[in-house]
């Protein structure tokens, strides 16, 4: 199977975009990321292995990983190297007034970003919707914008409706292993961790913990925990009044100016401007809804 990597369809000033991807052979992302849009990744073929939020999950041919903004993660091969797969990221704009419901909240993602299984008999109705999602976006037919939204608010129902099962459990030892450690940070965050230390409470050494954290989830053990502490604060900063100096101590950061530092690396604005922006953007669906 050679490599084909599909055009990127774009719509409403990218605030939506799409791509069909086929890839043989090994291949992992270079380094964990995050995006301020939600994101669909539907395996058609192969095997994956994710790691998002403290899980690791092995990510089987017909399963969808749905991705709220803001979370870190990585996808690398498993044991079996061929895949094919459609990717969809969207901001909550795109499609905003199609999910508004109390009585159904598709957005954000009830139960977190993570692996969702459809039966077996749905998995065809899935893949049917995002192919005719792609074909809208190629023929760009009249009406092709709402046609598109339209499937894609049935794809998030059908997502909304299976959220409510169990994931599969993870399949490796290890990945079992490591998710402990991961859910222990994603728990403890706002203390002073060391690499020793909780090496030491899960009863393995410091280099092997550096080692097999490093090889499975894409992040050295300091970078993962300061990804945690970095995501609640943007949590805080957007539902929270509290200021800026007690959200860093609350996360874990005691100083302000390594705080502040860190915080315009990882989002290139600081957090004060970030807060500004998002209670506008918050603000202006507030008034959506009320109209």
């Amino acid at each position: 199977m050679p490599d084909f990597f599909g055009p990127k369809y774009y719509l409403d000033n990218e605030n939506f975009s799409m791509q069909f991807m086929k890839r043989k052979g090994f291949s992992s992302m270079p380094r964990p990321h995050s995006h301020p849009f939600y994101e669909l990744y539907y395996l058609r073929k192969g095997e994956r292995v994710y790691f998002i939020n403290g899980e690791l999950y092995t990510v089987k041919s017909g399963d969808i990983m749905i991705i709220n903004p803001h979370d870190v993660h990585r996808t690398t091969s498993s044991s079996v190297p061929e895949f094919e797969r459609i990717l969809i990221n969207f901001t909550q704009d795109f499609i905003f007034k199609h999910v508004i419901s109390k009585d159904l909240p598709l957005l954000p993602f009830k139960h977190g970003s993570r692996l969702i299984r459809f039966p077996v008999k749905v998995q065809a109705n899935m893949e049917q919707l995002m192919f005719e999602m792609i074909k809208e976006c190629e023929e760009k037919q009249q009406g092709h914008t709402f046609y598109i939204k339209s499937l894609l608010t049935k794809l998030l129902i059908q997502i909304y409706r299976q959220s409510f099962q169990a994931p599969p459990k993870s399949e490796s030892p290890m990945h079992d292993r490591i998710s402990k450690i991961a859910t222990y940070l994603n728990q403890h965050y706002q203390e002073k961790l060391t690499l020793t230390e909780v090496a030491n409470k899960f009863y393995i050494s410091p280099s092997y913990l550096s080692r097999t954290f490093s090889k499975i989830t894409g992040f050295h053990f300091g970078e993962y925990l300061q990804a945690i502490r970095m995501r609640e604060t943007r949590r805080q900063l957007i539902e929270s009044d509290e200021n800026i100096l007690s959200i860093a101590e609350k996360v874990g950061y005691h100083s302000i100016a390594h705080f502040n530092k860190t915080f315009k690396e990882m989002t290139g604005i600081s957090p004060t401007q970030f807060r500004k922006q998002n209670r506008n953007l918050s603000n202006k669906r507030s008034e959506s809804v009320s109209k």
